[in-house]
């Protein structure tokens, strides 16, 4: 970027008359004028997913272009403050986790050099935006590009046609600029032509409960891995014109979960029309595909029905079943079990439906999880007969997070501090945090880190009085559980913990306890009933414990509306402690916990996910573990466990789970607290009750609750604590990550 030439124009800029929204467009595409996409290599990683949760891009394009501090100063001197634009353009094209690590593995791709180009959808309303009536989660589409998007380029000229049965839609190419020692290029595709095919870009994750939304997924699905194909395959043919002898050594392809494995018969088919055989298509596809598991819950296993696809793909449809009998043709060569067979088939005929996880497996070179004992569990359990008989597939690559978004960026008080003790290379060269863990004993060091902690509690409890309404005063611990609303994640036994507080309280239990504030912030699947429920049934805890002037000093509840990945950045920042309380082995990694280890947070959860790797790295006594291991929850779920006999013999549990069914709240005969009641007393015809064991830990979390309000007494210890997490979350950069893909799994 040509520095000097873009602030001297900025300095020209006339702000009279104009609002926050015609500054941002203005400041935004005057930096664009000076950015110039790197040269694309020969070789180089494409990575698709359907998520890409970029959130606000302005201040995070300006941090790397280097002209930040110097852009603020300049509109300082103009009368603006650059926070004005804080409100403006938080781009919602992700749900969770899955998105914003795509977006932080963009960002680190560009930061260390790596040439990564990212392919996605450019979804009109992204994720909704949330507003609570009553307690309710309410949905209201978010209409993100209402702001403008400068940010991006639209490119006409590489548009291609998507072919369906029953109809053709314009895939229009989006270029996001994404900013490093490369500029790499985030590719976003719009749906164009009929009414019909706009929907596919409309919203992200349709409603799948209907034909029609499973339909519809599809066709998403779909039209971003044959958009993403046809652009690979453009850009090689303008080296090699239909000479695919060299396609595999140029070019790597990284499936971001299932959703996006259409690419795999897509290419197969594109390279089929190209003249190439079918068996030589399926070799190219297995040197280039590899595929990364996120989760071993079934229900995100995604199966397509047979009949679906035939209606509106059935091209696809006959070379899934050719890539099936080629599977099986295999499994025979190499003496794999009918068990074995059947438990890697592609084709599932019980279920008329194809496994596209397994698929991906079958295909890609490299298969890899995202946290050392999730990559276990895929070898060991899910994908047990695939890593017997080839081992050498399979790569963990523990997630990562951006620190000079979440750290750099989302706390310039605390980076500062850093900067003091170890100067600034970590920004870069995030080892060198490692550093830090000689001032964490550091007396004038811990004071200073307790003045940024408190400032940055102070900070966000204003935003939090003028945004939620809730006026919170004074030093107070602060929990932090946001994430994307599961059951798994157990969202429900930290409502119970909570309103188990609260009672203690009440019944003067309680006597020398430290002020807290315990904040959620999640939304729910407009269509997850019992989600929703949850969110209901936390919001009149809240409500009951803030009215009452008993404990109203000393306990505080917020659920945060709107919770998106700017109100991440003033959170994490914020939090003392990080909860991470998911079910022992259903938590692939998470990427939260990373980024409130990074702000000095101290970790109380489970030993699931990469909490093992936090403890590991920062260790035990700085952090606060409970809760059965996978070993035991897995015995637990052959038998044996009894959630009912369970609240028998601890009645103070008893009490708390049943103010879902006694009329303690009410949920105005939506059914929803009932449906909670009875998937943790009775059960479903899917799973037995209290499918995620909150019974069997919700004990040890009350006491680890009370033993972190315990120890912050000593404000200067747990400050050590705090600050030994920060030093040792150098291990969690996504650089490291992104790395660690390119030598592995790329060779890049």
């Amino acid at each position: 970027m040509e520095k000097k030439k873009f602030l001297e124009e900025l300095k020209k800029i006339d702000i009279d008359g104009k609002d926050a929204t015609q500054l941002y467009n203005e400041i935004s595409s005057l930096a664009m004028k000076y950015i110039r996409a790197s040269e694309k290599p020969n070789r180089c990683a494409s990575y698709l997913s359907i998520e890409f949760l970029i959130g606000r891009v302005f201040y995070n394009n300006l941090l790397e272009l280097g002209v930040l501090q110097e852009v603020s100063e300049i509109l300082k001197e103009k009368g603006v403050n650059i926070a004005l634009f804080e409100e403006i353009e938080d781009a919602a094209l992700g749900n969770g986790g899955l998105g914003r690590l795509a977006a932080c593995y963009m960002d680190s791709g560009a930061a260390v050099g790596i040439p990564l180009y990212g392919y996605g959808i450019r979804y009109k309303y992204g994720l909704f935006r949330q507003k609570f009536e009553d307690g309710f989660q309410k949905e209201i589409p978010d209409d993100w590009q209402r702001f403008g998007d400068p940010w991006s380029i639209r490119k006409e000229e590489e548009k291609q046609i998507i072919r369906f049965a029953d109809m053709e839609v314009v895939a229009v190419p989006y270029d996001m600029p994404i900013i490093g020692k490369r500029v790499n290029v985030l590719r976003l595709y719009q749906a164009e032509g009929s009414k019909e095919a706009k929907k596919i870009s409309g919203v992200l994750y349709p409603p799948d409960d209907t034909e029609e939304g499973k339909l519809l997924r599809i066709r998403q699905e779909y039209f971003l891995s044959a958009a993403a194909v046809g652009d690979i395959v453009r850009e090689y043919e303008k080296r090699h014109g239909n000479d695919y002898k060299y396609f595999a050594e140029e070019n790597s392809i990284q499936l971001n979960d299932t959703h996006p494995v259409f690419a795999i018969p897509e290419l197969i088919r594109v390279l089929k029309e190209k003249g190439l055989s079918y068996l030589s298509a399926l070799k190219i596809a297995k040197q280039v595909f590899n595929y990364t598991n996120h989760t071993i819950l079934p229900e995100a296993l995604e199966h397509w029905d047979v009949r679906l696809l035939k209606k509106i793909l059935p091209e696809i449809s006959e070379i899934l079943l050719s890539i099936n009998s080629s599977a099986r043709c295999r499994h025979r060569k190499e003496g794999y079990t009918s068990q074995e067979s059947a438990a890697t088939s592609i084709y599932i005929h019980s279920r008329r439906a194809f496994s596209m996880a397994n698929t991906a497996v079958f295909v890609a070179n490299k298969i890899n999880g995202v946290a050392e004992i999730h990559s276990e569990i895929i070898k060991r359990d899910l994908f047990a007969a695939e890593y017997a008989h080839h081992p050498e597939k399979f790569e963990n690559v523990t997630n990562g997070v951006a620190q000079r978004r979440w750290l750099e960026l989302a706390n310039p008080e605390l980076s500062a501090l850093i900067d003091k003790q170890i100067g600034q290379d970590w920004r870069e060269h995030f080892e060198e945090l490692d550093k830090l863990n000689a001032y964490t004993a550091n007396e004038e060091t811990l004071s200073e880190f307790i003045q940024v902690k408190g400032k940055k509690k102070e900070q966000l409890f204003r935003y939090i009085e003028k945004t939620e309404g809730v006026k919170i005063d004074g030093e107070r611990i602060l929990y932090a559980q946001v994430k994307r609303l599961h059951e798994y994640k157990r969202q429900l036994m930290t409502a119970f913990a909570l309103l188990r507080l609260y009672y203690d309280l009440k019944d003067g239990k309680l006597k020398d306890f430290t002020p807290s504030v315990f904040l959620f912030g999640a939304k729910s699947a407009p269509s997850y009933f019992r989600a929703k429920g949850i969110i209901k049934y936390i919001n009149e805890i809240i409500k009951l414990i803030n009215a009452d002037p008993e404990t109203n000093g000393r306990l505080t509840g917020v659920f945060v509306t709107e919770y998106n990945v700017s109100y991440a950045e003033k959170i994490v920042a914020a939090a003392d402690v990080s909860l991470q309380v998911s079910t022992a082995g259903l938590e692939a990694s998470g990427t939260g916990n990373m980024k409130f280890m990074m702000n000095g947070a101290v970790t109380l959860g489970t030993m699931d996910g990469a909490n093992i790797e936090i403890v590991e790295k920062a260790g035990e006594e700085n952090n606060y573990i409970f809760g059965a291991r996978v070993e035991e929850i897995e015995k637990l779920r052959k038998g044996g466990y009894d959630p009912n006999s369970y609240l028998k013999e601890h009645p103070e549990w008893g009490k708390i789970v049943k103010t879902l069914a006694n009329g303690t709240f009410l949920d105005e005969r939506t059914g929803y607290f009932h449906g909670l009641y009875h998937s943790l007393t009775i059960g479903a015809s899917w799973h037995k009750p209290d499918h995620y064991f909150i019974f069997r830990d919700v004990e040890e979390y009350y006491q680890a609750i009370l033993r972190v309000n315990c120890d912050y007494r000593n404000r200067s210890e747990f400050a050590k604590k705090q600050l030994t997490n920060t030093a040792n979350s150098y291990y969690f950069t996504s650089d490291r990550s992104i790395k660690e893909y390119a030598e592995r799994i790329w060779n890049l």
